[in-house]
């Protein structure tokens, strides 16, 4: 059980950090996308980024503890690949938007993103399907995170 915990704690921690150090790395474009960008329509405030996304990296810091925790497999280690893969797509994804400011390539990373989410949740769903469950969110604010990255795009 003790290292059940320390796996919760350590991908928690692990994803978490990586989110932080985006949203480190790209805070000043993301205070020009504050406040020079022109955005479309359903928007929300900038101030519910940082509470979603703090979310969803805990759900999968989570969902990824918990596959950790399955039997040793081929797989597992998949899941984990896959999973490295689309946190590595999510974390350029930022610095793509906000900092190089391309709109057009960074829609099509989130295409791949998008993509390789799907792929981690059926991975996931294999070994642990209460661990796919929690990544859904994660692929429902990506799709949200589309449709805004579009109307920047076109926007802009």
């Amino acid at each position: 059980m003790k290292n059940k915990w320390k796996s919760y704690l350590g991908w928690v921690l692990f994803t978490e950090a990586v989110g932080a150090l985006a949203g480190w790395l790209t805070r000043d474009g993301a205070e020009f996308y504050r406040t020079q960008v022109e955005q479309p329509p359903l928007s929300p405030p900038s101030m519910v980024f940082p509470i979603v996304w703090t979310i969803l990296f805990l759900l999968m810091g989570v969902g990824m503890a918990r596959v950790q925790n399955t039997p040793p497999s081929a797989a597992r280690a998949l899941s984990l690949r896959i999973f490295l893969v689309q946190l590595a797509f999510n974390f350029c994804w930022s610095i793509i938007f906000f900092n190089f400011r391309g709109y057009g390539v960074a829609f099509v990373w989130l295409l791949v993103l998008w993509v390789l989410i799907l792929w981690m949740i059926h991975s996931f769903r294999k070994l642990d399907p209460t661990a796919a469950w929690l990544q859904l969110p994660y692929l429902i604010w990506v799709s949200f995170a589309g449709y805004l990255n579009l109307g920047v795009w076109l926007l802009n």
